[in-house]
């Protein structure tokens, strides 16, 4: 029996630091998460939170301006830990799993808390990075940011930008356009009789 397909698309948020300041061994922290579960081309689950960070607990002035995130909202949010666990959910035995980002930051970030908090990587996936999958895909030279893709594509991001539940589901919708667009280049219209012979050329035969 077929494996069912299931796609994780994750978007992360994570803490910055002040512009110009050092801070002593500062590393990157999850502070928003979003997840969009899709099993067999249907959505299963959404899944939005906010994340407490372990070691730099409060937010610059940087990161709360850029993200529109406070200070409130991440001390109410996960811990390391609970997000570690929701994860773990997404590991279907019968499915298989691949976890769809924008760029390669989140899954790096994510190993990275992992690591800090001292708990194993969750996730038992392939793991597909589609910033590069868009840029091999489109001959760019460079990568392209998610809402400027969608905006490639004539559509609307979904949301707001930098919104990590709004920003899975905007990746969810370019993963969608691009597979649309490899279906077709990889199965070309039928040609038709006219296409596969130069009637011109058999009326001069028999002219």
């Amino acid at each position: 029996m077929r494996a069912k397909r299931q796609y994780l698309f994750i978007d992360f948020e994570f803490t910055m630091p002040e512009r110009n300041v050092r801070m002593k061994d500062f590393y990157a922290e999850i502070i928003e998460v979003g997840i969009v579960a899709v099993v067999d081309d249907q959505v299963t689950e959404q899944f939005s939170s906010f994340v407490t960070p372990l070691k730099f607990p409060r937010l610059t002035e940087r990161c709360k301006s850029f993200l529109h995130i406070t200070q409130q909202q991440v001390d109410k949010g996960l811990s390391i830990f609970e997000l570690v666990k929701k994860l773990e959910e997404f590991n279907q035995l019968n499915y298989e799993t691949t976890i769809v980002t924008w760029g390669n930051m989140d899954m790096k970030v994510l190993r990275h808390n992992c690591l800090k908090a001292g708990v194993a990587f969750p996730l038992k996936a392939a793991e597909l990075d589609l910033s590069m999958e868009y840029k091999r895909f489109f001959g760019d030279q460079n990568q392209t940011g998610l809402w400027k893709a969608v905006q490639e594509y004539g559509k609307e991001g979904t949301g707001r930008h930098h919104r990590a539940l709004d920003d899975a589901l905007t990746t969810f919708n370019i993963f969608k356009l691009v597979e649309k667009d490899k279906r077709y280049l990889e199965k070309p219209e039928p040609t038709t009789i006219g296409d596969r012979i130069d009637f011109s050329k058999l009326l001069n035969e028999f002219a």
